[in-house]
């Protein structure tokens, strides 16, 4: 027993006799780090900004040979240092990214001072914890399909009312907060009237409430501004930042084009709730659908909230690819949260995509008959139409259901 025990001993103190020391600074950072680590959340944002600019996708500025952002490359031998690694799972001794993070040395130290770019103690940190348990990359989280968590543990169960406050509950703890006191009704009943209706309640809407003594009268009110015309215009109005949404031309002649049947189409949407999947297919090709209905033709109209121009001297050709470019751009933010609009120049700095798969989305949206320039002096009956009468093109039927 004594002689296992010793080799117990004997193995912890090699253990940590081969683990680096950290700076004081950054070991005390590494103490106030969350317990687990995830690489999209909390590593891959530092590496984005602190690393990639030298070390990522842009084949222009790569130096060493380094690619942090593909594991391929991290975790293969250097190029021009060989017998070494970026990173050894598991190993800050053999990880080279240890040692430069915390390097003194300005001719050795990582980012270089020449960058202008600093990691800070927590930082040093994260990366560090990320090496020791096995330097994991994941995918980018929009292609990663999403899965159900296990509601965490927290300590103080007494304060949760729903499996979210789980969630919540156990990020303040990670942060060392507290939560706060639950709000006065008169303040709850404004938050939620604002955040779900954009309006204030009203003196009769507050008084019913505070009258309200029920187990359930905060939920009847959520009810009762989800049933709100207006709770459609609340909802809309971050949609129509987001499909670029204008009543004008958008260029220096910016006349009136009137938009208004889209914008309801979008505010009817979210009061009949509905589904994300009509909301999605009917904006972006609801004419190809089998016998489109009215509705489903006006939703199209996302596709037409681009800029507009009718300047007499304009190159047609240059702005009808610019208008394609525009539904590219906006259709990858709106539907995929992907800056796509970067690779138009490049492959993407940052993001998996490529200059060659920007072009291949942008055909899908390059069929369409229309004329760069906006003709003006001739309009279109249809206020929605974008194609002037002087050129001999048939006009889409979506254009006179969206007009009638």
């Amino acid at each position: 027993m004594m002689l296992r025990n010793l080799s117990f001993i004997t193995g912890i103190f090699l253990l940590i006799s081969c683990s680096p020391s950290l700076p004081g600074d950054v070991a005390a950072a590494y103490k106030t780090l969350p317990e687990n680590i995830d690489f999209n959340r909390h590593v891959k944002p530092i590496l984005s900004d602190r690393c990639f600019s030298c070390h990522g996708p842009d084949k222009g500025k790569l130096q060493a040979g380094l690619r942090l952002d593909l594991p391929e490359s991290a975790l293969a031998e250097l190029p021009e240092t060989p017998g070494k690694k970026a990173l050894v799972p598991g190993s800050l001794r053999n990880s080279e990214v240890f040692h430069r993070i915390i390097s003194n040395d300005p001719d050795y130290v990582m980012p270089e001072p020449k960058s202008h770019l600093t990691l800070t103690a927590y930082e040093k940190a994260m990366l560090i914890k990320w090496i020791e348990e096995g330097a994991k990359y994941k995918p980018h989280w929009a292609f990663i399909k999403p899965v159900k968590n296990k509601v965490p543990q927290v300590s103080q169960k007494t304060w949760v009312k729903n499996p979210i406050d789980n969630f919540i509950l156990q990020r303040l703890e990670n942060e060392k907060l507290a939560p706060s006191a639950e709000a006065d009704k008169e303040t709850l009943l404004r938050r939620v009237t604002f955040d779900l209706t954009g309006l204030p309640p009203t003196i009769a809407e507050m008084d019913a409430f505070l009258k309200d003594h029920s187990p359930k009268a905060y939920e009847k009110q959520v009810d009762r501004l989800l049933a709100s015309p207006h709770y459609g215009e609340r909802m809309a109005v971050d949609w129509l930042d987001v499909a670029r949404f204008a009543d004008s031309h958008g260029y220096t002649v910016d006349r009136i084009r009137d938009m208004s049947p889209w914008r309801d189409w979008v505010i009817n949407a979210f009061n009949k709730n509905l589904s994300y999947k009509n909301f999605i297919t009917w904006q972006l090709a609801g004419d190809l659908l089998p016998h489109p209905t009215k509705e489903q033709l006006i939703a199209t109209a996302f596709n037409r909230n681009h800029q507009q121009n009718m300047e007499g001297g304009i190159i047609e050709e240059e702005f009808r690819v610019e208008y394609v470019s525009d539904r590219v751009n906006t259709s990858s933010e709106a539907f995929m949260a992907l800056t796509v609009g970067c690779a138009k120049c490049h492959d993407h700095k940052f993001d998996p995509i490529s200059q060659k798969e920007y072009y291949q989305l942008f055909s899908f949206f390059n069929n369409v008959k229309e004329a760069g320039k906006y003709h003006g002096t001739m309009p279109c009956p249809y206020p929605l139409c974008s194609l002037p009468m002087t050129r001999k093109i048939k006009c889409s039927p979506t254009l006179k259901a969206l007009s009638s």
